[in-house]
């Protein structure tokens, strides 16, 4: 792809810019004469298609993005379920796992603790230095439910930038994917001939906060409208980071804050078909939590904001909800814990430790069960008939990913509660029929969050992402859906509306950074909401 300079203007000063520009076609003869765009792309489809394994399919969907990126686009956008689960969850799992074996061509930033001291001259190395926008970046210390990986997250970052280009158009250029190399604990990858990353164990905390520090200062000096996006941090890395540079830099973390804003979205939809079958009001609700981990303890504190919109307070709201980890329900009186466990610690409860899930949800009487466990069958039929039988029609959301540490599958729910349950999944699950009626799995897929909450920020220049803007992600999400979609009893939109639904939330997440007068584009609040909604959808790019 070639480049050509272009003009712009920028505080006073006119300066000039690189823009990729497509090649030209090549002279007559040098194609096929029946060759065009359109059955290039028939073509490109049926090639993927043709492969029999998710891995090759990745492979192959990264080399056509690599050859031909507007190409890689146009078909994502018009085959997006499809292609989601081979560039994304469940398959990116697999394509971390093998990141050093299937390597082919570079693709963003490795930063490594050897670079400590010289961060900002590999930054402003990057050559689309003036178009950065956003920047997901993992220390690959908690890859999905997969562990340690190292180096192998970065098909991570580049996984969810794709994902920020399909689902909200953000503009290829604008992106940079980041995997920062502090070392793995992981032996078999230390052992590995062919492992891309450094041959040592991670630094220790005080080394990779002083790494920290100097990454995040240089990220803002070489980029500064950039959005952070922290992704896979092992679960006390992610919320002391989070918790450390949230009010300093425009950023958020998509495990503990993407996570829940896309489960409290589907779960203020299931809450209101589960009471309308149980004629017991919202308030009535009580969540059961299987996994204490940044992503569950983050889906926990989002889950506050459903009772708190009910009227409840905020120590109403956190009675309403449990937690059990690897040693069962967490309670103050059973003994020390992680300090992010303790804020939903039982003080109610001081008997017998409760191990058994079975006999937790006969003690809490849950009307929802959440899991973030990543322990695959652990929503047995015990369990799930456990659910049932207490309720009309029980809330079930096994969210782990990949498909293969989902805590259950979609028919089984259906099987062992006789059709009533309220499902969503973490990972993709087929369409199932039952007594008649096709059912919809519905999928907490953080896509429908983080793409429309990161476009809404990066638009209105937000100096932070506030705990509102995620809320107001979440709330526009649940609101997006159609009656047809409604009707359906589905809990979240159908995925090919991606786009509309990132641009009604990106509108939403706008509107919540000018009320908390943390915007630095005051140009969008003189435009009423059908014209903010018409800009945020013109600044889409278009493959």
């Amino acid at each position: 792809m070639t480049v050509i300079l272009t003009p712009y203007w920028s505080g006073g000063v006119q300066k000039l810019k690189l823009e990729p520009q497509p090649p030209p076609p090549p002279p007559r003869g040098h194609l096929p004469p029946a060759f065009n765009d359109s059955l290039h792309a028939a073509r490109c489809l049926a090639q993927l298609r043709s492969k029999d394994k998710p891995i090759e399919k990745y492979i192959y969907l990264a080399q056509l993005k690599h050859a031909n990126e507007g190409l890689f686009y146009r078909l994502c956008l018009a085959n997006l379920s499809e292609f989601t689960p081979t560039i994304y969850t469940p398959t990116v799992g697999d394509a971390c796992i093998q990141h050093s074996h299937i390597f082919r061509h570079p693709e963003g930033l490795y930063i490594s603790i050897k670079d400590k001291g010289r961060i900002g001259d590999i930054l402003r190395s990057w050559p689309h230095q003036d178009d950065a926008r956003i920047s997901v970046v993992t220390d690959g210390s908690r890859i999905l439910g997969l562990g340690d990986l190292g180096v192998n997250g970065m098909p991570i970052s580049i996984g969810k930038l794709s994902l920020y280009i399909a689902g909200a158009g953000i503009r290829p250029s604008s992106t940079i994917p980041i995997c920062l190399d502090l070392g793995t604990n992981n032996q078999k990858l230390l052992d590995d001939p062919l492992y891309l990353g450094l041959r040592q164990r991670r630094v220790s905390d005080e080394d990779m906060t002083e790494f920290m520090e100097e990454f995040m200062l240089e990220m803002s000096r070489a980029f500064p409208k950039l959005l952070v996006q922290f992704e896979d941090f092992s679960t006390e890395h992610a919320f002391h980071y989070l918790d450390s540079f949230r009010n300093r830099y425009p950023l958020f973390n998509d495990d503990v804050q993407g996570t829940g804003a896309v489960v409290l979205s589907g779960f203020l939809n299931a809450a209101k078909l589960s009471s309308a079958a149980s004629g017991q009001p919202l308030t009535s609700h009580r969540v059961l939590f299987l996994g204490a981990g940044s992503a569950g303890v983050g889906v926990a504190m989002q889950l506050l904001s459903f009772f708190k919109l009910q009227g409840l307070s905020q120590e109403e709201a956190k009675s309403r909800i449990y937690l059990v980890d690897s040693r069962g329900l967490i309670f103050d009186s059973r003994g020390p814990m992680a300090e992010h466990k303790k804020y939903f610690s039982r003080s109610d409860y001081s008997g017998p430790p409760l191990t058994n899930l079975t006999d937790i949800i006969e003690y809490v009487k849950p009307t929802a069960l959440l899991g973030l466990s990543t322990i695959k069958g652990a929503f047995n039929q015990e369990v799930i008939e456990a659910m049932a039988a207490i309720n009309a029609r029980p809330i079930i959301f096994p969210l782990s990913n990949p498909v293969r540490l989902s805590e259950c599958e979609f028919h089984e729910a259906l099987r062992f509660t006789q059709g009533r349950v309220i499902f969503a999944s973490g990972s993709p699950f087929p369409d199932t029929v039952w007594d008649g009626r096709v059912r919809y799995p519905g999928q907490g897929n953080n896509m429908y969050i983080f793409p429309g909450l990161g476009l809404g920020a990066i638009l209105s220049r937000a100096g932070v992402v506030t705990d509102a803007m995620v809320e107001a992600s979440s709330l526009g999400l649940a609101d997006s859906l159609t009656q047809e979609e409604r009707d359906s009893d589905l809990l979240y939109p159908r995925l090919e509306r991606i786009r509309e639904i990132s641009a009604f939330i990106a509108t939403r997440v706008i509107r919540k950074a000018q009320e908390e007068d943390v915007d630095r584009n005051s140009d969008l609040r003189s435009l009423n909401d059908t014209q903010l909604l018409t800009y945020v959808t013109s600044k889409m790019w278009d493959p």
